[in-house]
């Protein structure tokens, strides 16, 4: 294996050393760049010929306002003004209705739905075809409650009529859409 020998410095650090104290130094130096694309101002020259040295002038919000925030802000009316209706300045028309400036129309009925159709002109063979798919489980259910000891012949019996109960129904389906009906109804 080859250790570096303890005794000599490490020359990364002394790299990270330099690296960091160039960072620390452009952070802390006194040009300041508002934009990147601004270049920066110049230093008055150190030493014993300068006067008295300028302090840069700090970037304000102001300088940096992409958005326009910085400027005025509009002048709002007071609440005795909006309450009371009269214009503040040189606008004297009202703003326009808002979404919410509307009263609905309630005719004051009440919603009463129409009446199911008569379960007694509905195909038996369709009512059977229920009664297999919503029994089928339901008897599973109880039989496995209370007739602990029912035969495997009923248990297959009662599955095979949910089954083809299942299947008739899904079979009865329409097969084509109809390209009128957008399925909301009214």
């Amino acid at each position: 294996m080859n250790r570096p020998d303890s005794g000599q410095p490490d020359q990364g650090a002394n790299q990270d050393d330099a690296v960091w104290l160039d960072l620390v130094a452009r952070l802390e130096s006194d040009t300041v760049a508002i934009r990147p694309d601004a270049a920066p101002r110049e230093q008055a020259p150190t030493g014993t010929a300068a006067a008295a040295p300028e302090t840069p002038a700090q970037p304000t919000f102001s300088d940096f306002d992409p958005l326009g925030l910085a400027g005025t802000p509009p002048a709002e009316k007071s609440a005795v003004e909006r309450g009371a209706g009269a214009p503040a300045g040189p606008e004297t028309e009202m703003p326009a209705d808002g979404p919410r400036d509307y009263e609905v129309d309630d005719d004051g009925g009440e919603f009463v739905p129409e009446e199911p159709p008569s379960l007694a002109g509905t195909d038996p063979l369709t009512m059977l075809a229920w009664l297999g798919a919503v029994g089928g489980p339901v008897a599973l259910l109880l039989s496995a409650m209370f007739w602990r000891s029912a035969p495997l012949l009923a248990i297959v019996g009662i599955v095979a009529i949910f089954v083809l109960a299942t299947v008739y129904l899904i079979m009865k389906l329409p097969q084509e859409k109809n390209g009128d009906d957008d399925g909301a109804r009214v």
